[in-house]
């Protein structure tokens, strides 16, 4: 059979008997590698939407917020539901949310808040923008310290900081890592400032008299104490704007922050 070329030829190769065995036996493999995918059951994993019923039963985490802007404690009750549970995706999503108190003043909009909350949270996707939103209401009468030394600006604020906490639990959110060398400074300034205290309640012992007493017994207390909450800060330590944490004290002439290693200096 005659075989018309009407196109300039740039190059030929001859195919022998073998090549044609070796392309089909590479066509026949991809084909069965294609049927083997194909057949396989592929994992149904669930991602939280909107569309994801209610089990009868969830688990959850209830938190007491107690300030000073309202007589009776807070609690904030967190549900989540457990997706593809037993399996190697199984997540923990937050599903609901409830507020409860015996002060009646907030009950308005607590339940507005609780319900928004809980259709974002069940709508799915990324959730943790509540928290950056929560905690930037400010109060216009002013904010609060909460135990610890933490500034909060509002009562929302704090309903913001739980609902962080929750989620940290969870695995939601994570902490910023703090590096080696950050948390060896804040370890260097707190010693620091535990000597120079000591140093001074000293001094002031030695000098007598009820004034050098009284002196002593003012510096004495700005030592720095652990509790069970942690580390507490000294009664003079203003508050940081970085970390809101009531933990800034001078030394040698610069502010610096004892929770999160912050300093004017740099």
């Amino acid at each position: 059979m005659t075989v018309k070329i009407s196109k300039k030829i740039k190059g030929y190769s001859v195919v022998s008997a073998d090549d044609k065995a070796k392309e089909a036996i590479r066509a026949e493999s991809v084909s069965r590698a294609a049927a083997e995918v194909e057949a396989k059951p592929m994992a149904d994993v669930i991602q939280m939407h909107e569309r994801v019923e209610r089990p009868e039963v969830l688990i959850g985490s209830t938190y007491k917020i107690k300030t000073p802007l309202v007589e009776h404690a807070m609690y904030v009750t967190i549900n989540d539901i457990v997706l593809n549970p037993g399996t190697e995706h199984e997540l923990r999503r937050p599903f609901e949310v409830f507020i409860n108190s015996k002060n009646m003043d907030h009950f308005q909009w607590i339940v507005a808040l609780t319900r928004i909350m809980s259709a974002v949270f069940r709508k799915g996707g990324d959730v943790t923008f509540l928290v950056d939103e929560m905690k930037a209401v400010f109060d216009p009468k002013g904010g609060y310290f909460k135990a610890g030394g933490v500034y909060m600006p509002s009562l929302v604020a704090e309903i913001g900081a739980v609902v962080e906490e929750h989620l940290k639990s969870i695995g939601l959110m994570h902490d910023p890592e703090m590096s080696d060398a950050t948390r060896a400074l804040i370890a260097e300034k707190r010693k620091a400032f535990e000597e120079r205290s000591k140093k001074n309640s000293e001094i002031a012992a030695d000098l007598g008299g009820v004034l050098a007493s009284h002196d002593a017994d003012a510096r004495t207390e700005e030592v720095i104490e652990v509790t069970g909450e942690g580390a507490s800060f000294p009664p003079s330590a203003t508050m940081c704007h970085k970390c809101s944490a009531k933990a800034v004290v001078i030394m040698d002439g610069c502010a610096t922050c004892l929770n999160c290693g912050y300093s004017k200096c740099g």
